[in-house]
């Protein structure tokens, strides 16, 4: 996983709830949501894995994301609506999102 300049390093585990799949899952430090939703057995494309494609791109319905892309613009960032989940991870210790 490839973090941002600036970003503070994840020392404990994120509770990330896909709340159409009906899942809830703890994302280790270690490892992307990408990674965590994929080894749940959800079916999420991802072309490039490092925050620069867009592709991953998924509605966060809860919660704050640590936004670590170079894919959303500053106002998109700020509002907080989606979010690259093959990089990102969230300000808070929840996230619930659109999978």
């Amino acid at each position: 996983m490839t973090a941002t300049a600036g970003s503070a390093p994840d020392l404990a585990p994120l509770h990330v709830v896909c709340a159409v799949a009906g899942i809830s899952l703890a994302v280790p430090p270690a490892s992307s949501v990408l990674e965590a939703v994929r080894a749940a057995g959800l079916e999420v494309p991802a072309a490039c894995a490092d925050g620069r494609c867009g592709v991953c791109e998924t509605r966060v319905l809860e919660g704050t994301p640590d936004h670590r892309d170079g894919v959303l613009t500053a106002e998109e960032r700020t509002v907080g609506e989606t979010m690259m989940i093959c990089v990102s991870r969230a300000a808070g210790p929840r996230l619930v999102l659109d999978l």
